[in-house]
Parts: structure tokens; C-alpha cells; sequence
């Protein structure tokens, strides 16, 4: 049984190898802490945000060494800790292969992996006219780098005009003192600045600068695009930004102590029945800093303790709400992790003290002064994030992988849809609903998640995991999500059958929090009785 262990362990090094030789590359001593400090905000909910935290640390220098230390790793969910420093480009940028990565040449990818933080060290980290492209990847923390002039068309072109952008069931990402920057609009071949859309939940940005684009960024990418949300931003500087700061399309959005100056067309865009909770930020030289704008798809909002700086406001129109001049609440928002606000007045002297790439990684006490960061205390043997301890209570009647026995009726997972993220090779989310035991579906690590899809609402009110051949008992805690609302139906420990209060929903998500050995689903089978 050692042998297959020793040769993946052999092609590890010999990728990391490979990538030395080739400059970019060192290996250093694992360290038990990831990045400076702890993550805040919404990416402290839905089991935490650590990154790397206990992996091994790596130093890279060229962009195809990044990749490298990621296909490196025994597995997509070993965790990593890679260090940046230098200019990072599309020229050192390559894809590079192997079975615990999806990489591409041109754009740094960061695609169905998970515990993974990138920070710049040294001199400095800048990411020079490439992006960072997040996709069906969980728990990742970005700290401490700079990526500017990202284009979306012309010469060179990476990840579609974003500087950060995720898309597509991406969960616990923190991005922290970061500088994010374009030199000009969509007309000048730039789009936004930190994107995220297709089921991205769980973020936080936080002491970051980000300046001279068209867009700061969108949480959704469209009207119907509605399933993203629980986004943090807090002590970050929006600077001549023409509107997107950000645009909310869905879910919550919780902004506090930013500053924003010189916000030109629309600031915090709240629609398509969004909720924002606005506090204590610093609007300055700006128009229409909060509202509902371009769409009669209304969105709302609750505004506490902001301070209005030199702000302008248009009239109201069919297509246009702003929230001004009163700035009066049209909903409230309750925020479900805790947070010590700074007072509106002291935040431009705070924020500038304290956010961007360089700054010293530090933050505000909640009493307007920066002092460095309170380091985390994960240990090197408990990096994964995620619920340890999810005893079921009476309310999570979870049965034993052993006796997964069906309710009555109709299995309506057969004809539906599905999808997910962490997909291993030569895997499928259709095996999931096919009715055949000797097929599965297995995340690419030890975690991952797969949905049921329906074209309408469809009531379902039991679920039944059915493990493979082989595998049971590999499924440890999991989570039962309402994905049209963002909330937890059930969670427990182990496959089974899985009950819970009748919902009317359009997508159903079984996401794997922990797992021993290699978790595989033969059948993912929903019930309405």
C-alpha cells in the first residue's frame, strides 16, 4: 500500500523540481500560519476561511511557478502557502499539468482546488497586466499583492478583464490588503475590478485600494444571476471609480468604513432584490453613491452612520432610484458574525494608514488607529476549514451510510439537472441522477459540492446520499443548501438519508465539508414525501 503513496509523492517533487530548475521556484519550511491575521467578515461563516494555513510554504517568483506549486501537492485540497515576490506577467506565465491543478497559460488559475493562500512577501508581489482567476475552488486567501492594467480585449488579454474574478460555486474567499487598479474604462479595454458571479458565496474584501476603473466590481453577472452573495467590504479605498462600487445583484452585501472618493456615475448599486447593509463609510466628491441604478429590478438597502461628503444626487426615475439625499433604510439587514466598526469621521485617515499592497498589513482596532494584525492560531494538523464538530441534533435525523432507506415516491433527481464543483477526473455530475449504483461522482479532494437543478420550482422535503461500491462510511460532515436562498436545510455527519422541513426550490446543493479517504456518490436522490 506504500508504494502508490511514494509515487505520487515522487511526481510531486519532481514537478516542483522541474519548476526550480527552471528559476521561480523555492522550497521553504511548512509553517502553521498562512497569512498575516484572520479573516473577517462573511468569510468567517460557512466553516471559515484559513487558506493554506499548516501546508507547506513555497517561494515563486514567475507565474508558471505559481501553477507549479499547485500541481505539486498531493491533492487539489492539500494546503499551500505560496509566496509572491516580483512581477509576476504574462511572458512567466504558463500552464502547467498534473492531477491536483487546472491551470492555463496566460492568467493566474486557481480552478477547482481548495486551501490555497497567495501573498505577497519581500519586495513586493505585481500581478502586471494578469488576472487571478478563482473557479470552482474553495477556502482561498489572496493577501498583499498588487494586479493592475487587466485588459479584456487588445494585447495581452487575461480572465476577462478582472483583476480578481470568481465564478462558479466558489465558496470562503478572502481577499486582503490588495491593490487593485485599471487605467481607464470598458472603452479603453478594462472591465472590473473583483468580479464574482455563478454561485459565489462566502467573500470578504477588506483594506484593499481599488482605483481608476470603470468598474469596481459586480456580485452577479446578470438580472437573473441571483444565487451569489454574503460579501464583506470593509475598510477598503473605492477611488475614481465610474460606478460598481460594488453592483449587487441578489444576496447581501455588508459595507462598512470604506472610503469612497470620487465615485462618478454610481456608487453601491443594489438591485434585482439585493440587500445592503451601508455603515459608517465616508462618501467624498461623489454621485449617487447608493440607490438602484439602470434597471427597474429594485434592490434595497439599510444605511447607518455614513457621512456624506460633497454628494450629489440625480432624480428619481423608472430606471433610477437613488437613495439620497435622505439615505433612508428601505429594508434591514442582520449581519450574523461580530465586527467594531470605526466612527465614519476618522475613516479616510484610517483607510489611508491602512489598506493596499505594502501597507504593513495593518488594520484598525475599531478605534481609528492601525496597529499590526492579530495572528491566527490554526494548527498545522486542522488546516481544512469547516464545521469539526457536526453532531446532529434531533433536528438532523442523519442515518448511517449503511441503511440509506428511501421515502416514498417519486425520485425527482432523475431528469433533472446537475452540477457542482471539485470534480475529479474521469468523474461526472450526471452520474449523480442516472439511477445506476455502479456510477459516482467524486470531488477532486477530500471536499466538494454537487447540486440537483430544476428549470422550475420544485418541492422537495428528504434527500438520500447513496455512497459507491467501495466508499462508504468516506463521507464525513456535511451541509443540505436551499442554493436559491443561501441557507442551510440540514447538516450532519455521514451519507444517508437526510430529512428536512418541505422547501420549494429550483436548486438543492450537498456540499462535503470533511471527508476520510476518497468520498464517492453513486446517486444523489431527491423526494417530496
Amino acid at each position: 500500500m506504500r508504494q502508490p503513496v511514494t509515487r505520487r509523492l515522487q511526481a510531486a517533487l519532481a514537478t516542483l523540481a522541474l519548476a526550480a530548475a527552471a528559476g521561480g521556484i523555492v522550497l521553504t519550511a511548512p509553517e502553521a500560519s498562512a497569512a498575516a491575521g484572520s479573516a473577517t467578515g462573511y468569510a468567517t461563516q460557512n466553516g471559515g476561511t484559513t487558506g493554506g494555513a499548516g501546508g507547506q510554504t513555497v517561494r515563486a517568483t514567475t507565474g508558471t511557478a505559481i501553477h507549479a506549486a499547485l500541481c505539486g501537492r498531493a491533492a487539489a485540497g492539500t494546503p499551500i502557502v505560496i509566496e509572491v515576490e516580483g512581477t509576476i506577467n504574462h511572458g512567466n506565465t504558463s500552464k502547467v499539468s498534473g492531477s491536483s491543478c487546472n491551470t492555463a497559460d496566460g492568467v493566474i488559475e486557481l480552478k477547482q482546488i481548495s486551501n490555497v493562500t497567495i501573498v505577497g512577501v519581500g519586495g513586493g508581489a505585481v500581478f502586471d497586466q494578469i488576472g487571478i482567476h478563482i473557479r470552482e475552488s474553495s477556502n482561498i486567501i489572496i493577501q498583499n499583492v498588487t494586479v493592475k492594467n487587466v485588459k479584456k480585449s487588445g494585447s495581452p488579454t487575461s480572465n476577462g478583464g478582472d483583476a480578481i474574478g470568481m465564478e462558479s460555486g466558489v465558496r470562503n474567499v478572502w481577499v486582503d490588503h490588495t491593490t487593485l487598479e485599471a487605467s481607464g474604462g470598458e472603452s479603453e479595454g478594462y472591465d472590473g475590478l473583483f468580479d464574482m458571479k455563478a454561485d459565489t458565496r462566502y467573500v470578504t474584501l477588506s483594506y484593499s485600494i481599488l482605483r481608476n476603473s470603470g468598474r469596481g466590481g459586480l456580485v452577479g453577472s446578470s438580472e437573473s444571476d441571483v444565487s451569489n452573495g454574503f460579501v464583506t467590504y470593509h475598510h477598503n479605498l473605492y477611488e475614481n471609480i465610474d460606478s460598481r462600487a460594488p453592483l449587487l445583484r441578489g444576496g447581501v452585501g455588508h459595507m462598512f468604513n470604506n472610503h469612497y472618493v470620487r465615485l462618478n456615475s454610481s456608487g453601491i448599486n443594489s438591485r434585482a432584490g439585493a440587500r445592503a447593509k451601508v455603515e459608517n463609510n465616508y462618501f467624498e466628491d461623489s454621485k449617487d453613491v447608493l440607490g438602484t441604478f439602470y434597471t427597474d429590478a429594485a434592490g434595497y438597502w439599510q444605511a447607518d452612520g455614513n457621512t456624506l461628503d460633497d454628494v450629489t444626487w440625480s432624480s428619481p426615475g423608472e430606471d433610477n432610484n437613488p437613495a439620497g439625499p435622505d439615505m433612508k433604510s428601505t429594508t434591514t439587514v442582520s449581519i450574523p458574525y461580530a465586527y467594531s466598526p470605526d466612527a465614519a469621521g476618522c475613516v479616510p485617515d484610517v483607510v489611508s494608514r491602512t489598506a493596499g499592497a505594502g501597507k504593513g498589513l495593518k488594520v484598525s482596532d475599531g478605534n481609528c488607529t492601525a496597529q499590526p494584525p492579530t495572528e491566527p492560531t490554526p494548527g498545522p494538523t486542522d488546516p481544512t476549514p469547516g464545521p469539526t464538530d457536526p453532531t446532529p441534533g434531533p433536528t438532523d435525523p442523519t442515518p448511517g451510510p449503511t441503511d440509506p432507506t428511501p421515502p416514498g415516491g417519486t425520485n425527482l433527481s432523475i431528469g433533472a439537472g446537475s452540477d457542482g464543483s471539485s470534480k475529479a477526473s474521469g468523474t461526472s455530475f450526471g452520474h449523480l441522477r442516472d439511477g445506476d449504483l455502479t456510477t459516482y461522482w467524486a470531488p477532486a479532494g477530500s471536499t466538494g459540492h454537487a447540486s440537483i437543478k430544476w428549470d422550475s420550482a420544485t418541492a422537495v422535503s428528504s434527500v438520500v446520499i447513496r455512497e459507491a461500491a467501495g466508499s462508504a462510511g468516506s463521507i464525513g460532515a456535511w451541509r443540505l443548501l436551499d442554493a436559491d436562498a443561501g441557507t442551510v436545510l440540514a447538516s450532519g455527519h455521514g451519507a444517508g438519508a437526510i430529512s428536512f422541513p418541505r422547501t420549494t426550490l429550483r436548486k438543492i446543493t450537498f456540499e462535503i465539508v470533511g471527508s476520510t479517504g476518497s468520498p464517492r456518490i453513486a446517486e444523489y436522490e431527491t423526494y417530496a414525501d
